[in-house]
């Protein structure tokens, strides 16, 4: 059996990818210029579990392959409410800044193209974002897995504290 039917035969994971940014990176030598590739992907399977992965390689799709792969094995859980985020967080990774709050049912996502990517992979549905700061790809990507996983549902918050999950909500 060939690499390629291999491939095609795997069984679907249910996860989802996003191709979030693919730089060109140039390194000069004695014999000339050296050209590479970068790819950063985003993967989640919707339901609140994440993952994110760089790669490098000499072509592009190599590049994205082992990005690919490097985000499916370092996926998280993240806690949510229903469609949005239990509470008002924010998310820092170098000078990028990400805050995240709740929203209403029908709001949507109200995002940029990076963090939206990161937010609809995880299966949220309802959410208010805005980057502070550096806006570079790969900083806000991380600065917003930042922020999600600091996230505590009700029931871990009234573990910590000793009190009841209706004393916590009020």
């Amino acid at each position: 059996m060939a690499k390629r039917e291999r491939e095609e035969l795997k069984p679907d994971d249910g996860l989802q990818s996003k191709l979030i940014e693919v730089n060109r990176i140039t390194k000069t030598t004695k014999g000339g210029r050296n050209m590479r590739f970068a790819a950063l992907i985003v993967v989640g399977d919707g339901k609140g579990r994440i993952g994110m992965g760089t790669g490098k390689a000499a072509e592009v799709p190599e590049a994205i392959k082992k990005a690919e792969l490097k985000a499916k094995r370092n996926m998280i859980k993240i806690a949510q409410a229903d469609n949005t985020i239990t509470h008002k967080t924010v998310g820092k990774f170098g000078k990028a800044t990400v805050l995240m709050m709740p929203a209403p049912e029908g709001t949507g996502i109200i995002a940029g193209t990076t963090v939206r990517s990161v937010v609809e992979l995880a299966g949220i549905k309802d959410i208010t974002t805005k980057c502070y700061g550096s806006r570079n790809p790969i900083n806000a990507v991380k600065a917003v897995f930042d922020g999600l996983t600091s996230l505590r549902t009700p029931e871990q918050v009234a573990a910590l504290r000793g009190k009841t999950v209706e004393e916590i909500l009020g």
